[in-house]
């Protein structure tokens, strides 16, 4: 049988793996609203984050932790990439066996998505600093078959599975699907069904999906922490957590989700009302696309800069990426139809404006550069 943590045995729990000592008093210990069940536990002088994956009803997991724990043995496997340290969780114990996995707590960092929401700074030398992390990431791996047949030991690549089966499900919507969701978030299905340019562009992108370094494959501004005194830090002040969805993957796909993140600020700041068209609504946009184009393309240039071989290697890397944050944003329209049930006028909005990056890469680079760096970048 599985040993479940509670708030009232995780201490015990901590001091039987040597996390802390018998006679230690934890402060408090409060749950975390997260997917898992996660405790935060304060001790005197530090914080601990104790994760446990949720069972399904026949008592298995997904193992989505055994893979964040798979890229700290990475690191430690190969010291050419110790380097990579100061930028991922710092993870202090991972049980297979009942999937619990303990980090230190980064109280001195902030989520980004949170920063940027509360501050409303989007400075390019934090998303500069996002490009170059994950580019040093993707570079530093690229077509190494000794990291990947690492990754891959006894692991699937679920980043593969992503594409194909959001297209193949979008393909085959089956009647069941009438009693899963309400009737306004049908308006997606049917929409997209009426989209052949959309399914057909989808489908290119799966067949073009084209595993070659580590990726993070989640890299949603939630999963990026900020230094909390980063304009008075000279390093360190990016983080990059969660990696349970990390594997062998296309470098393409990581940077349209991040991008994707960024355009959901914009998207999701719209002003929407029956009396007005599209165009209106995203031009009305509480935070413009303009505010975040110059964000967007630091980020951009820096991932290019430190890592401009990739374009050797893939001609059309920036069309990917664009279609891949088109793709995300398809992925964000799925998650609010599963989790929220709804699909209302930001659906249908955010829906046009994924078909038309999917559709219309190259002559969507400005729209998300910026003219003068989708220039520089598609020169």
């Amino acid at each position: 049988m599985t040993f479940l943590l509670n708030s009232h045995n995780v201490v015990e729990y901590l001091a039987a793996q040597g996390l802390c000592s018998q006679s230690e008093q934890a402060l408090k210990v409060e749950p975390v609203t997260a997917k898992n069940f996660n405790l935060l536990v304060t001790f005197p002088e530090r914080q601990l984050l104790v994760k446990q994956e949720r069972h399904n009803q026949d008592g298995k997991v997904f193992g989505e932790f055994q893979r964040e724990w798979r890229i700290q043995e990475l690191v430690q496997q190969f010291p050419q990439l110790h380097h990579f340290c100061p930028w991922l969780p710092e993870v202090l114990h991972f049980n297979q066996q009942n999937s619990i996995i303990v980090f230190r707590y980064l109280d001195n960092y902030r989520d980004l998505m949170d920063f940027y929401a509360k501050e409303n700074n989007f400075s390019g030398e934090i998303s500069a600093t996002i490009g170059t992390l994950l580019a040093t990431i993707h570079r530093d791996t690229f077509n190494c078959t000794e990291y990947q047949d690492f990754l891959e030991l006894n692991q699937e690549n679920l980043t593969v599975f992503q594409v194909t089966n959001l297209i193949q499900g979008l393909e085959r919507i089956e009647p069941e699907i009438f009693g899963l969701v309400p009737a306004d978030a049908l308006k997606f299905f049917a929409l997209y069904q009426r989209y052949d340019s959309l399914g057909q562009a989808i489908a290119q992108l799966g067949n073009a999906f084209t595993p070659a370094c580590l990726t993070h494959n989640d890299l949603k501004l939630n999963n990026i922490l900020l230094c909390k005194d980063w304009e008075q830090s000279s390093q360190g002040i990016i983080r990059l957590i969660d990696w349970e969805r990390s594997a062998w993957g296309d470098p393409a796909f990581d940077l349209g989700t991040i991008i994707s993140s960024y355009m959901q600020i914009w998207l999701s700041s719209l002003v929407i009302s029956k009396s007005l068209s599209i165009e209106e609504s995203l031009r009305l946009a509480v935070i413009p696309l303009e505010q975040l184009q110059p964000s967007i393309g630091k980020l951009s240039l820096a991932y290019l800069n430190t890592f401009p071989t990739i374009l050797e290697h893939r001609p059309d890397f920036w069309l990917r990426v664009v279609q891949f944050v088109g793709f995300a944003l398809i992925q964000q329209i799925h998650a609010m139809i599963q989790y929220q049930k709804s699909f209302g006028n930001t659906g249908i909005v955010m829906l046009q404006v994924a078909k038309t990056l999917l559709c219309r890469p190259e002559q969507s680079m400005s729209t998300i550069f910026g003219t003068s760096a989708a220039e520089l970048m598609y020169a």
